[in-house]
């Protein structure tokens, strides 16, 4: 038999980053439809720990296969134990306790401000990422997208404050998560698998001190919630981050970015098809200005920059090619 053309063998090596590409938009996707699932036998608290503890199982069994190892140093611990709080426990917690009073469709799209925050923050603490007319405009876009989901000229009725306010206040989190990585983390000469599954570990010792504090164990464990904080660990916590990175070696950060836009199109379906959840008209056109928004506030000047590329996370928000290196986590993100 003769050997593979080049042809051929870089067809079927985009078909393999195209298949993954779709598998991790899809597992992000219905990581909301896991967390709605899963506050409906557990706690919030108990939810985001079971997430991170499973998260962190295949993150380890991952480090083992490729017999790396843990990052050393105080400073580095240091850095990702501030990390963790804010890419993972933090707004890992925030979504699960928004599910609690709103639908996952409408997290998935606050979910989808996480560059907006992004952007804005980074003209404060990002001397690099100074605006341009263009990326201005996608900010005020974006915004007035995240106003139309809301329904702001109704006076917001039928919306419930507290829990959307949580769930924009998780995707706030994340990218103050990501700032802070790429002025900390993004020189360590570690892997970034070795960051990643020290960030997730730590955020877990975070919330096996937290939940215990506010919660109880459950009278009892239905299957199907456990399944659903199960799928959300091992696969939006843990797999979908070794497949991102997989994806961001093969076709570069830039186009592994996109697959944010495509995190709250799967999220809202799922939660009409299967939760039946209410979509009213405002949601999804609110939800395409956002993304439109989010798209031109990720714009770059076409002359060669020495800035990182950006690269959106979803469930986590929004991380540079510095960022990327290191290695931490969202981590679907949501």
């Amino acid at each position: 038999m003769s050997p593979a053309s080049p042809s051929s063998a870089r067809t079927s090596r985009l078909l393999d980053w195209r298949v993954r590409f779709g598998a991790l938009a899809l597992i992000w996707g219905f990581s909301f439809l896991f967390i709605k699932v899963g506050t409906e036998g557990f706690a919030p608290f108990q939810v985001t720990f079971g997430r991170l503890l499973f998260g962190t199982a295949v993150l380890v069994v991952a480090l083992v296969v490729k017999r790396d190892r843990l990052p050393r140093g105080a400073r580095v611990w240091g850095h990702l134990t501030v990390a963790a709080l804010l890419l993972n426990a933090l707004p890992f917690s925030l979504f699960a306790y928004a599910e609690l009073t709103i639908p996952s469709t409408l997290a998935g799209i606050c979910n989808a401000t996480t560059p907006l925050w992004g952007m804005l923050l980074s003209l404060v603490a990002l001397s690099e990422d100074r605006p341009t007319r263009v990326r201005a405009a996608g900010l005020g876009i974006g915004f007035i997208g995240v106003l139309t989901v809301l329904g702001a000229w109704q006076g917001f009725s039928g919306l419930d404050v507290t829990g959307t306010a949580l769930a924009l206040l998780a995707s706030f989190s994340y990218a103050v998560g990501w700032i802070y990585v790429r002025r900390t983390l993004a020189d360590t000469g570690v892997s970034h698998l070795s960051l990643a599954t020290s960030q997730v570990g730590l955020a877990t010792l975070q919330l096996a001190v937290v939940t215990p504090l506010f919660t109880s164990l459950p009278a009892s464990v239905e299957p199907l919630p456990l399944l659903a904080v199960i799928a959300l660990g091992a696969l939006g916590t843990g797999y979908a981050m070794l497949l991102q990175y997989g994806v961001v070696a093969e076709v570069g950060p830039t186009t592994a970015s996109m697959v944010t836009y495509f995190i709250p199109v799967i999220a809202t379906t799922a939660g009409v098809a299967l939760l039946d959840e209410h979509l009213t008209w405002n949601t999804p056109l609110g939800a395409v200005i956002v993304l439109a928004g989010a798209a031109l506030t990720q714009s770059r000047p076409t002359r060669t920059r020495t800035t990182p590329t950006p690269l959106t996370h979803p469930v986590a928000g929004n991380r540079s090619a510095g960022a990327e290196r290191v290695g931490t986590t969202d981590g679907a993100r949501v």
